[in-house]
């Protein structure tokens, strides 16, 4: 029977009783005119409800007493009720119905009423884990610890050392964002030498302070072709490209004395260039000029200028104060053994380029090499001319086509990239150049080719503009061309190629170098990463 033709035939009494005496007496005080029969018919369906009327013993003796005679004794029938001996709705009203009994679902049947969803919360255990949104790995954690004491000594410099793929730019947005939260209202610098460092900083700080911050703060990006107005630069982080700050200070110490005014960390990322000219004099204005002066940090996976002049790579431990924290990770005498083995880092087979060398170097030009900080450029254009040698590295290039879909070719010079790139298009390879003089679009539409979730096998040559702040997990094998007495410069080049499976890279990688001839080579990024303990001490 439905329920609505059942109230119908209640009488006042019965609909009085339904909605109870306190409500009915508040009705008639506030407005008598509410009280008909069928206003008060509408208040028991959307206020008591049906389903609440008919569980209740009280209640549902009432609406059974409404029901026509046939309808009783249907429902009776249904309830397996026996009335011969008694009368009908004396033994309906009686009837044991326990809650959540089958009788009581037959008694929700016959009145077309929907038992209402129970929802069920689910009871929390007493002990349970929670990941942090922007969580670090203990030995992050110890290492950001670590920064955190020095940042606060008197010198308050400090350079982090962790090699590449170890998490570097994520643990040093941990350690600015919380020099943010506790410093309000604050500015933090990072500086950077490559438009692509600047803007992967800027997304990772935009992560991080998304999860760890307290407060609303400016992200101001300042390379390229963006200006400043500095009235709006007070809070948060300035990530400024190097060129761009240099020149800006240059043309006006106003600009650079102002930012200092109000920054107290600065932030270098590839710490091993902080002694060079341009770092010098914009590290002076910001740090050194000022008092109190700001926390200084170094970011590097290789602490050190050079390979063989110890002179310069003294001058830039001492200018950090001889202050370094380095990753260490317990039972591994060198962290990169450590990611190699839990797949940050890919397994790196590293291959020598023998050939047969056309170019021969005399006393004079092995002289020039012992002299200079790196190999002369005079002395790299006779081996990048040298058809011998190019020979045997489109070779070798064809050769990882076989096996590999992402490969970065380090050439030896600006020609020589675009000269490797025009050979492997002719014979047939999805092959590009990029350097220093490559249109701005064009190298951005050529990176963003490149990185194309896709199985098709593409090679990057490149000159002096990709060995870092160019992150393609998916490349899996580079070939280095380009000679080099900088051992920072060869394990920035390697870098490129030995992102891990959990950093969304391969389990394998392949570095080929080209062995010249009385020129200096270097071995893994291992060997590299405990360089200049010596000079830290």
């Amino acid at each position: 029977m439905n329920f609505d033709n059942l109230l119908s035939r209640a009488d006042d009494s019965a609909l009085q009783y339904l909605l109870g005496a306190d409500l009915m007496r508040l009705i008639l005080l506030l407005d008598s005119k509410l009280a008909t029969p069928q206003h008060l018919r509408k208040l028991i369906i959307n206020y008591r409800t049906p389903y609440s009327l008919l569980s209740s013993k009280d209640t549902r003796e009432v609406l059974f007493d409404l029901l026509p005679t046939n309808q009783a004794r249907l429902l009776a029938q249904v309830l397996g009720v026996d009335y011969s001996q008694n009368d009908l709705y004396f033994s309906l009203k009686n009837v044991n119905i326990r809650k959540g009994s089958e009788r009581e679902q037959a008694v929700f049947d016959f009145f077309e009423i929907s038992l209402p969803t129970i929802f069920i919360e689910e009871e929390k255990p007493s002990v349970s884990q929670k990941e942090g949104q922007y969580s670090l790995f203990l030995h992050q954690r110890s290492a950001s610890r670590k920064v955190n004491d020095l940042l606060k000594s008197n010198t308050k410099r400090v350079v982090l050392h962790m090699p590449t793929g170890s998490g570097k730019t994520r643990t040093a947005m941990s350690i600015i964002a919380d020099h943010l939260r506790k410093t309000e209202p604050t500015l933090v610098i990072w500086l950077a030498h490559s438009e692509e460092l600047c803007e992967q900083a800027a997304s990772e700080f935009e992560k991080a302070w998304s999860c760890l911050g307290n407060r609303s703060v400016g992200i101001f990006r300042y390379w390229g072709d963006r200006s400043l107005n500095l009235n709006d630069v007070k809070d948060g982080i300035l990530i400024g490209g190097l060129s761009k700050v240099y020149s800006t200070t240059k043309n006006s110490l106003n600009f650079i004395i102002t930012l200092s005014s109000r920054t107290s960390l600065v932030v270098i990322d590839e710490a091993h260039s902080a002694i060079a000219e341009t770092y010098k004099l914009v590290l002076d204005a910001l740090v050194i000029m000022r008092h109190p002066n700001p926390a200084l940090l170094g970011l590097t996976a290789t602490p050190g200028r050079t390979w063989a002049d110890i002179h310069v790579d003294e001058q830039l431990s001492n200018f950090f104060s001889k202050q370094k924290v380095t990753l260490k990770i317990e039972g591994y005498i060198n962290p990169v053994d450590y990611l190699v083995e839990e797949k940050y880092l890919a397994k790196a087979v590293y291959k020598p380029l023998f050939y047969e060398s056309g170019t021969n170097f005399n006393d004079s030009d092995l002289r020039k090499i012992q002299e200079n900080f790196d190999v002369p450029d005079n002395i790299l254009d006779r081996l990048a001319e040298d058809e011998k040698r190019n020979l045997a590295i489109v070779s070798s290039i064809e050769n990882l086509v076989k096996s590999h879909q992402r490969i970065i070719v380090f050439s030896t010079t600006v020609k020589h990239s675009d000269l490797l790139a025009a050979i492997l298009q002719l014979r047939g390879h999805r092959a590009y150049s990029i350097t220093g003089k490559t249109d701005a679009n064009l190298r951005k539409n050529i990176i963003n080719k490149f990185k194309e979730k896709n199985d098709d096998t593409q090679i990057i040559c490149n000159f002096g503009v990709l060995t870092t702040g160019f992150d393609v997990p998916k490349i899996s094998a580079a070939l280095i061309a380009r000679p080099t007495k900088s051992l920072v410069l060869y394990s920035q080049m390697v870098g490129r190629a030995i992102r891990g499976e959990k950093a969304g890279g391969n389990e394998m990688a392949e570095i080929i170098t080209v062995i010249d001839h009385s020129l200096p080579g270097f071995g893994s990024v291992a060997e590299a990463f405990n360089n200049w303990e010596d000079i830290w001490a």
